[in-house]
């Protein structure tokens, strides 16, 4: 694909070079893009920073405070991401520093006795942040990486003035854990969050960070941005949500937002009383996400994977096919006779992830990966692995131009392609049609090989949609052709998703739905089968514009437990080697919607290079203590189950600091 180049139209805040970091996003840009400047999904305020009479322009604090009233430029946006040995510090401005991104640091917050620098990139945005709000805008990305720092040690940075911006307060990150820590730990896993129907969520993060969650994973679908169109779409019955129109069909209790009467001469719309998620503005839609999050990304690490959210600026058309006349002949409030969106339907700087690949750095490139597409990183006594479920796999949901290619063409025709189109990111080495011809293919095989278990013996993997789920579709059997096979023969423990609008917990499982009953322990603990079976947990329901997913029919056997109507995240917290806990924190008040234990057997296969190694402390005896708070849910009285030719009983002894699971075995 040929490559854009960031228009240098900010004078004297570009003057000097942008140095690019790692790879520039592309787009294809053989066809013209046909619609308006800057797409508004308002039509009584197509305005860029809102007039007042159409649907109200959200603000959120920017990640400094400003010393000035009126800023020449400014720090919006700050976040961790881990790299091996290391953190990257991104932040975000509106216009360029002029000089190379750095970041003071140290071990006190009184002494940031070191300095690293880094690297800028930029893009093309639409609308431009020449346009917008000093406070409420990003379009200069930047990146610090530090490295060769001490495993789990709290560092202090801060980042300093430059071209017209306020120097951030003094803040501190904690590095990960080595692999082979024994400590326990957790982490925030989250997935379809937005900014509508988010604020429970929001505030159990904040708690969670609080409480000391060592990261957060966010498993795509993250802004919404895409839904800046939601205003301008009339309501259809099948979108679950309708803003004073006739088919809402929220989840009780309504919320009071949704009470609001629309703004003058506004219609009924898809979605919310904003309009859209947020804004009406798919940059502005990424900006005011950014800034809400600051609290959580600036001081823990905030790992993300793509959804197909992030791809480009829409997904769809809508009634009268309204899209299509507006995005690709530039007519207001008008029809088309068919739905015609292409690739090139979308600005250039509003397709192929560009906006994804932007905003994050995630260690693609420090762990053979590609950027934040997919990649692997080590906390303790787990391996996490990040898989890109939208592209660079056959039969992916967002297809690269060879799959839309007829006859001897090299290059498709515009009306050929189609409005999601993405990728590939990484090589393909033979046909496209070919799951093992993926550079991600092998790269994965290669990463859950090269795992030592003895020193991580849990091994989680995700990406942003199912393989398995009790909504049936038929993007699920690709994803399954493409990566089951490798994650159950590298025994991993998990498979993590969201993309359904809801909480499910499957039982674990094997190729073709098989349901592993040897290993269910009880309808809250299962074992671990390496090679046999994994367990999957979908866990889509942080918030978004679109509300809940709704099952129309029964409920499969292979769902354990499905939640349709609360909003949320989960925890997954690593208590040893042998033990694992997952539980589903409502954004209703931190409620315990769900919980599961997952357990090894002592010297059990774990994939990868090696076996776990026994906890037993004789040939008949083992005991299993760990420092967590008490979770005497999970075995409420002595449970006794079978397994092969032994069989176990199992008693919980807790107390408000410490928890002992006694398991004897009786041959």
């Amino acid at each position: 694909m040929k490559s854009t180049t960031p228009a240098l139209l900010l004078g004297a805040y570009t003057a000097f070079c942008i140095h690019i970091s790692d790879a520039i996003p592309t787009v294809d840009e053989s066809y013209p893009y046909t619609g308006p400047a800057v797409p508004i999904g308002d039509w009584i305020d197509p305005t860029i920073n809102g007039n007042g009479e159409g649907f109200p322009h959200l603000v959120e604090p920017p990640a400094v405070v400003p010393l000035l009233s009126k800023p020449a430029n400014n720090i919006n946006v700050i976040a961790l991401s881990y790299i091996p040995q290391g953190i990257n510090i991104h932040y975000q401005t509106p216009f360029g520093l002029g000089i190379a991104p750095s970041v003071k640091w140290g071990t006190s917050a009184t002494a940031l006795d070191s300095e690293a620098t880094g690297s800028s990139h930029t893009y093309d945005r639409t609308p431009p942040c020449s346009e917008v709000s000093v406070t409420q805008c990003s379009q200069f990305y930047h990146e610090v990486r530090i490295s060769g720092l001490k495993s789990d040690t709290t560092y202090y940075y801060q980042i300093p003035a430059a071209n017209g911006t306020t120097a951030s307060d003094v803040l501190s990150f904690t590095t990960s854990r080595a692999a082979g820590d024994p400590t326990g730990f957790t982490i925030a896993v989250l997935n379809d969050m937005g900014y509508t129907n988010a604020g429970g969520t929001y505030q159990q993060l904040l708690k969670a960070v609080g409480e000391g969650v060592a990261f957060a994973w966010h498993g795509g679908d993250i802004s919404y941005a895409d839904d800046w169109y939601s205003g301008i779409l009339p309501c259809e019955d099948d979108w679950p949500v309708c803003y004073n129109g006739t088919s809402t069909e929220i989840p009780p209790p309504t919320p009071s937002d949704y009470l609001t009467p629309l703004p003058a001469a506004e219609i009924a719309n898809q979605g919310g009383p904003l309009g859209g998620d947020m804004s009406v503005l798919y940059e502005s839609n990424w900006d005011l996400w950014q800034q809400w999050m600051n609290n959580i990304t600036a001081n823990i690490p905030y790992m993300v994977l793509p959804g197909n959210h992030e791809a480009t600026c829409s997904e769809f058309d809508g009634p009268g096919n309204i899209l299509t006349a507006y995005l690709n002949n530039n007519v207001t409030n008008g029809t088309a006779a068919k739905s015609a969106l292409t690739y090139f339907s979308c600005p250039p700087s509003q397709r192929n992830f560009t906006a994804y690949q932007n905003r994050f750095r995630m260690p693609g490139a420090e762990t053979g990966g590609v950027g934040n597409f997919w990649y692997s990183f080590d906390y303790g006594l787990a391996h996490f692995v990040s898989i890109d479920g939208e592209t660079d796999f056959a039969n992916s949901p967002e297809y690269p131009f060879a799959a839309d290619l007829t006859g001897n063409e090299t290059s498709p025709r515009a009306n050929e392609t189609y409005v999601t189109d993405s990728g590939p990111f990484g090589a393909i080495n033979g046909s496209y049609k070919s799951n093992k011809a993926y550079e991600q293919y092998q790269w994965l095989a290669k990463d859950l090989a090269s795992v030592d278990r003895t020193k991580t013996p849990w091994v989680i993997a995700m990406s942003h949609r199912p393989m398995y789920s009790s909504m049936v579709s038929s993007y699920q059997k690709n994803l399954r052709a493409a990566f089951e096979e490798l994650l159950l023969e590298n025994g991993v423990d998990a498979y993590l998703s969201g993309h359904i609008h809801w909480y499910e917990r499957l039982f674990p499982l094997g190729a073709n739905s098989t349901i592993d009953k040897a290993s269910i322990i009880n309808n809250n603990t299962y074992h671990t089968n390496p090679g046999v079976s994994m367990t999957h947990l979908i866990n889509g329901m942080a918030g978004n514009i679109e509300s809940h997913s709704t099952l129309s029919g029964g409920i499969l056997n292979i769902t354990a437990v499905l939640d349709q109507t609360h909003y949320g995240f989960s925890k997954l917290t690593v208590l040893n080697s042998t033990a694992l806990k997952w539980s589903f924190v409502r954004g209703d008040g931190g409620i315990i919607g769900d919980e599961l234990m997952l357990l090894k057997k002592p010297g059990s296969s774990g994939g990868g290079n090696s076996t776990i190694p026994s906890v037993a402390l004789s040939s008949t005896t083992y005991v299993i203590t760990q420092t967590v708070t008490a979770y005497t849910t999970y075995c409420p009285s002595a449970t006794t189950f079978t397994q092969g030719n032994s069989a176990y009983t199992v008693t919980a002894v807790s107390s408000h600091i410490h928890s002992q699971i006694q398991s004897t075995k009786k041959d």
